[in-house]
């Protein structure tokens, strides 16, 4: 089904049909996950308990069968060693590890050294074995605390790291549109009658343009705040993918008017999990990156298509492209835009794509940017579908 500017219609009867139980199954999913959500720690516990427990069996089963095999126990105590030290490479801080450290000797003592099925403490080498699996586990379970450390570490830097790259870029690109809007009225107001209508008009309408561009500007950076962390706290609702389409299309060409938008979406009703206002800004943001960015842009294609478990969303225009130094950091948010006349330099590609990257990341999608072989760039992100619905729909 293709349909041009923002004539886009759905069947709306199908779509309420379904979509009442799935927000409301969709609602109790996200309040069930923010439960969860605070009960982390409780579940890193159980399952390093869990954990522990099958490895130990595990070694304990092994050593079972090989004693079947050769009756000596030399195996045993080597076979406990690994267990100890898998068990501390595997788990959190020190306890399980020495934990399997105590249970490991004490088990081999009881079960695999004779007189067998009771404790003899007065085996020769007996401390030696005790105070060697001890050892291994202190000595792997301090490694490894240490590398999650610095693991931790690097993943915070990093995104601290991306928060102030945007954020530094935001104010950059909030400044010009707002000395802009400051030096148009100053004008209008300190020489009013020396303007004419139309020049007054043009003034009126460059700080109307600034204005709709801070307000962007505004939005993306809100949405940065919610996905502090790179978690992002988001309801999802299950909506109809081509309804999300047509409202950001049917915006996008009353500020564009010139630009020629063509819609294709299949005809199945895709519904889709989703923070509705989020994609909606992603949607969006694509658009106007095409008409600032995309160099005398004069037609638009968006299309939405299904793929496997996925939803497809994909923007593409007939503008000059991407330059292919900054294909592999598009979605960075750095300072340099790629603008084709002076008054887009101060309108930043990369902040606005970010943002794209990181609600679709949110949402447990994918996105993608690369050149056109007729000429043009093309986005495209992709949503998990909630497969229930979309198959009831189907039939």
């Amino acid at each position: 089904m293709l349909l041009c500017g923002n004539s886009l219609s759905v069947a709306p009867k199908k779509i309420q049909h379904y979509l009442p139980p799935c927000a409301a199954v969709l609602g109790s999913r996200w309040q069930l996950r923010c439960l969860t959500d605070a009960a982390y720690p409780l579940r890193v516990k159980l399952y390093d308990l869990l954990l522990t427990a099958a490895i130990l069996a595990m070694a304990t089963v092994l050593c079972t069968l090989l004693r079947r095999i050769d009756d000596g126990s030399g195996y045993v105590n080597l076979i406990f060693v690994l267990t100890v030290a898998t068990i501390s490479r595997w788990t959190e801080g020190y306890f399980w590890g020495i934990f399997s450290a105590v249970s490991g000797v004490l088990f081999v003592n009881y079960v695999f050294t004779y007189p067998y099925w009771e404790f003899n403490f007065t085996i020769t080498g007996y401390p030696f074995t005790f105070l060697a699996m001890l050892t291994v586990s202190m000595m792997i379970s301090a490694m490894n605390t240490q590398i999650k450390k610095q693991e931790r570490l690097r993943i915070e830097t990093e995104k601290e790291a991306v928060r102030a790259n945007l954020l530094r870029a935001m104010s950059h690109d909030i400044r010009t549109p707002l000395t802009s809007i400051v030096g148009n009225t100053a004008a209008i107001l300190e020489n009013e009658d020396s303007f004419s209508p139309e020049q007054k008009r043009r003034l009126l309408e460059d700080v109307n343009e600034d204005a709709q561009w801070l307000i962007r500007m505004v939005e993306n950076l809100l949405s940065i705040t919610r996905m502090s962390g790179g978690q992002a706290k988001i309801e999802k609702d299950c909506e109809a993918a081509e309804e999300i389409v047509g409202v950001s299309v049917s915006k996008f060409t009353k500020r564009f008017p010139a630009i020629k938008v063509s819609i294709e979406v299949p005809d199945e009703v895709l519904m889709v999990p989703m923070d509705a206002t989020l994609i909606r800004q992603v949607i969006m943001n694509l658009l106007e990156n095409a008409a600032i960015h995309g160099g005398n842009v004069t037609q638009i294609r968006v299309c939405l298509s299904r793929e496997g478990t996925n939803a497809c969303f994909s923007v593409s225009d007939n503008g000059v492209g991407i330059p292919k130094e900054r294909l592999s950091t598009i979605f960075n948010g750095g300072l340099s835009g790629v603008s084709h006349n002076n008054f887009d330099m101060k309108k930043n590609m990369g902040i606005g794509l970010s943002v794209c990257y990181t609600i679709v990341k949110a949402h447990g999608g994918t996105m993608t940017a690369e050149n056109l072989d007729s000429g043009g760039a093309c986005f495209r992100f992709y949503l998990p579908l909630e497969e229930g619905i979309n198959s009831e729909i189907e039939g």
